[in-house]
């Protein structure tokens, strides 16, 4: 399996704090079926002074800690990457290369605040769209204007973004709302990808083979084939995202 959300980078953000911590984070997703993973540290965020811009200093950290899962002999590949905060910097960033996409390709993993206004969104994917970039958007389930309007997001796939659930999402670990909001995106057929959003080896943790187990349950073998393995792949390839076929969402009752 492919984890494109994760991290496990340590001491760059609210994620692993140690190498030590990071190399247990890195056996728990080996262990549970996990061979490739994303490097995605938070990136960008408002008030913080560690903006983990791409710098040789980043770069830097993520090669030893390949080298360091090499040497504690984890079959596990690691890739470039980060998590973008959305402000409206974005495209003079993006101009500027100050932003890691996922393998240095054309998918870029883009948060927003839970509470972000609707149209600074639709602005903020267009814009990464504009630069020749495809916004891959982390844990859309989460927001609240997707829980009130889950139809946003077909509206974005058709723009032609990428979505991507969280585990935790699926398995309700984030509440009733978040939940029931991952499983109608699902449903739905809007999503590309799930991924871990790990941050710690104690909890939130890159464990994957129980979301594969339940996807597999509720919709059948290809489907966590190709939300876990053949996308993720494709992302990581900056290749187009296959088997979604979306459909319209009902609009809100409020």
């Amino acid at each position: 399996m492919i984890d494109l959300h994760a991290h496990i980078l340590p001491g760059v953000d609210d994620g692993s704090q140690s190498l030590e911590m990071s190399l247990e984070m890195a056996r728990i997703a080996a262990d549970s079926g996990v061979r490739h993973m994303a490097l995605t540290p938070h990136c960008n965020l408002p008030d913080n002074p560690r903006t983990n811009y791409d710098s040789s200093e980043l770069r830097e950290r993520m090669d030893q800690l390949q080298l360091a899962v090499e040497r504690e002999g984890i079959p596990l590949e690691l890739y470039a990457g980060c998590e973008v905060y959305s402000t409206d910097e974005i495209p003079l960033l993006l101009r500027r290369k100050k932003l890691i996409s996922l393998n240095d390709g054309k998918y870029l993993l883009v948060e927003f605040g839970f509470g972000e206004d609707v149209d600074f969104v639709f602005f903020i994917l267009e814009a990464i769209l504009d630069e020749g970039y495809i916004p891959l958007v982390a844990h859309p389930e989460r927001y609240h204007f997707v829980m009130r309007d889950p139809g946003l997001t077909y509206e974005w796939v058709r723009m032609g973004c990428a979505l991507q659930v969280n585990r935790g999402s699926i398995l309700g670990r984030f509440g009733r709302r978040v939940h029931d909001t991952a499983w109608r995106l699902l449903n739905h057929q809007v999503v590309a990808c799930v991924a871990t959003d790990c941050h710690r080896s104690g909890f939130r943790t890159p464990h994957m083979a129980d979301v594969r187990d339940t996807l597999g349950e509720a919709y059948g073998s290809a489907c966590p084939r190709l939300l876990l393995e053949d996308n993720p792949a494709r992302i990581l390839e900056s290749q187009p995202v296959t088997g979604l076929q979306p459909t319209p969402f009902r609009r809100p009752m409020w």
